[in-house]
């Protein structure tokens, strides 16, 4: 039987997701399909508008192999990286990548917060941020990988966006564009 690995000499990452050990590798069936929810091509713009692959200064864009790294390195106890999936818990609880957190972008038609205030909690009570009278520091705030529904999803372009005006450095927050749309279709372990 053939092995599917993730790449020459990456067969498999470990990852802890809500607590419970999960190994993710490439589905070894090669009569596997991707996931109906992922198989549609064709999708209004907007809001389904592709993105592009430089989304802003000093953010990295990078694909499935940056993601495993990074979630390694979480279970290696590297506690300033966080692997956010910012699409709705709907969609998280269906499925999502193994060791991802979700923190939602809610987002009006015109891709602004509609929370603005939860952002700015999230940051000081998840990202490391220290908060000041109203004034945000970010030296201790976490790198940021963070993923939606993939090339045509604006969620993610959109926090990053809004973290960016917060004055989040670029150079901690990292997007994965594929998203779940790449991840499924390249048979990589979801949960």
């Amino acid at each position: 039987m053939t092995e599917f690995n993730i790449t020459v000499g990456l067969p498999t990452v470990a990852v802890l997701h809500h607590g419970t050990a999960i190994t993710i590798r490439r589905e070894q069936d090669p009569s596997a399909t991707i996931r109906a929810e992922y198989a549609p091509v064709a999708r209004a713009c907007p809001p389904y508008c592709i993105q592009p692959m430089r989304l802003a200064e000093g953010v990295e864009t990078f694909g499935e192999l940056e993601v495993l790294d990074l979630l390694k390195r979480i279970n290696d106890g590297d506690k300033q990286i966080m692997v956010i999936d910012s699409r709705t818990p709907d969609w998280y609880e269906k499925v999502t990548i193994p060791g991802a957190v979700n923190i939602p972008y809610a987002q009006n038609m015109a891709g602004h917060a509609t929370d603005l205030p939860a952002v700015k909690r999230t940051l000081v009570e998840l990202f490391g941020v220290k908060e000041n009278n109203g004034s945000y520091h970010f030296g201790d705030a976490l790198t940021l990988a963070i993923f939606c529904n993939g090339p045509w999803c604006g969620q993610t372009p959109n926090y990053i966006r809004t973290l960016l005006e917060l004055g989040y450095p670029a150079d901690r927050l990292k997007w994965y564009r594929g998203g779940m749309q790449d991840w499924c279709s390249l048979g990589l372990t979801t949960a």
